[in-house]
């Protein structure tokens, strides 16, 4: 499964991981010492409400999505350790720092099989 930012055809994550559990929606990315350029944790969630996201016990710097219906409602840099982020969300996605820098209010990002 990789990330595709439909409207620029780019791939954004070659490696997806989904948080698809009540743990792995609490470990989120805590306790890794990093991530690699190419991956995205996906948090998929019921209905679009005002979600919020902490970097608790993970070491490095994020790039926050959030996401409605796949269109992308707010983004994020989260400092290591002491970075707090919320939006309206039924979907976020956590990546490497620097990842979503070309990702704007508006854009359309969807989860691709391939």
């Amino acid at each position: 499964m990789r990330l595709v930012h439909r409207d620029l055809e780019i791939v954004v994550a070659e490696h997806v991981e989904l948080a698809d559990s009540f743990l792995a929606r609490a470990r989120g990315l805590m306790f890794r010492r990093s991530i690699p350029d190419d991956y995205a944790l996906v948090f998929e969630f019921g209905k679009p409400v005002t979600r919020s996201l902490h970097m608790l016990c993970v070491p490095f710097p994020i790039d926050a999505v959030w996401l409605v219906d796949g269109e992308v409602t707010h983004t994020a840099r989260l400092d290591a350790w002491t970075g707090l982020g919320r939006g309206w969300a039924d979907t976020i996605l956590e990546l490497p720092a620097g990842a979503a820098e070309g990702i704007r209010e508006g854009d359309r990002l969807e989860l691709d099989e391939e």
